[in-house]
């Protein structure tokens, strides 16, 4: 194998391969990265860890076609990234080791062979074939992915759920102390749900955001049986879903409220920032929340000391006083674009429901703390 390349290319390609990589595996072959050169001077890098699997394919100059993994694809990434801004020369020795070569520099690195490499597999069974806007996919996970659980033993939670309904997608995720559901209007006839872990999601997302200056607007999804595939420019994930049946989160949805206010949603950020400096020394990040007539109150206290805040509000139903761990809210609020936000409310024990004035494209649901009797 022989080509040469542009420095900056290939590392920003070998960038986008390395989220599919990971050092804690019994399989050595999985810490490197397998290249394959073709006579159509496209080189194809491949990183894979059984769960996620990258494919990007760029632009070469091939002299010779072949594959070889590329064992320390630490080593390899850092020193592509800082090497000068120039053509690239890398050939496979007759030792079997890589030859990196710039008109300055030249490095060799260990190599292994590419039939050790496992395949990253083809989807099997595809049952459908859906198209996405690739800023509204990034933006829905943005709004959902800090929701799923990060326990591994929580089973399937640990996932984010797509459902796609008549023209339209939905993701819901949840940890057991709060949940995110956010809905999109598209084009849609089938009646599909994926479950996919939000570790992966997450990895999606910045592959998504680092494919923000490329022509295409859309992405493609395919759906197989145990796996799905994301398809961008030159790009390819192939992410195992998850098994298992997800929790049916419009049924944990209050259907109705006792107490609902209207906030400027920026005010209420600012107020429980200031008030969770003092909750983070107490228990839970606890804040308490108090709505009376036009007004919330919102407090914190600890042994260093105490935070009152008042913000103005519109509120229909019964006064309340409600605790909350601070983050959980927080999570939510700085997910949300909108200025102004809907929060219901039913009782002291029962969670609240953050949401738009009017439809429905998102939801956040949080459950209260008790707050401790003095």
């Amino acid at each position: 194998m022989k080509f040469n390349c542009d420095q900056q290319v290939l590392s920003k390609a070998l960038n986008t391969v390395s989220k599919a990589i990971t050092q804690r595996t019994t399989i050595p072959v999985l810490k490197g990265i397998l290249m394959t050169a073709t006579t159509d001077n496209k080189l194809k890098l491949t990183a894979s860890n059984l769960d996620l699997s990258i494919e990007k394919t760029i632009d070469v100059f091939v002299e010779e076609e072949g594959s070889i993994v590329i064992s320390d694809s630490k080593f390899f990434i850092d020193l592509i990234r800082k090497l000068q801004k120039q053509q690239i020369n890398i050939e496979v020795s007759e030792n079997d080791n890589i030859l990196i070569k710039t008109l300055t520099t030249e490095v060799r690195c260990v190599s292994q062979s590419a039939d050790e490499f496992p395949n990253t597999g083809e989807l099997e069974n595809i049952k459908a074939q859906l198209s996405f806007n690739k800023n509204l996919l990034k933006d829905m996970i943005r709004k959902t992915q800090f929701c799923a659980s990060i326990d591994e033993t929580k089973g399937i939670i640990v996932g984010i759920l797509m459902e796609l309904e008549e023209n339209s997608l939905n993701m819901a995720a949840l940890d057991g102390f709060r949940m995110a559901v956010t809905r999109e209007n598209m084009l849609n006839e089938r009646n599909e749900k994926i479950i996919i872990s939000a570790k992966i999601m997450n990895e999606i997302s910045k592959i998504l955001t680092e494919a923000s200056d490329e022509t295409d607007e859309n992405v493609d999804l395919v759906l197989g049986e145990k796996k799905a595939a994301l398809l961008l420019s030159g790009t390819k994930v192939i992410m195992r879903l998850l098994e298992g049946e997800f929790i049916n989160y419009k049924d944990i949805l209050p259907k109705d409220s006792s107490t609902v206010v209207k906030i400027n949603k920026e005010n209420l950020i600012e107020s429980i920032e200031r008030a969770s400096l003092l909750a983070k020394e107490g228990r839970n990040n606890l804040i308490r929340v108090s709505i009376n007539e036009n007004l919330m109150n919102i407090s914190s206290a600890s042994e260093e000391g105490s935070v009152k805040e008042d913000i103005i509000m519109e509120k229909t139903g019964n006064d309340l006083e409600i605790g909350f761990n601070s983050k959980y809210i927080m999570d939510a609020l700085k997910a949300i674009d909108d200025e102004e936000i809907k929060i219901e409310f039913n009782s002291a024990v029962k969670p609240c429901l953050i949401k738009p004035l009017e439809g429905n494209a998102y939801e956040y649901l949080v459950l209260p703390v008790r707050i401790p009797s003095n």
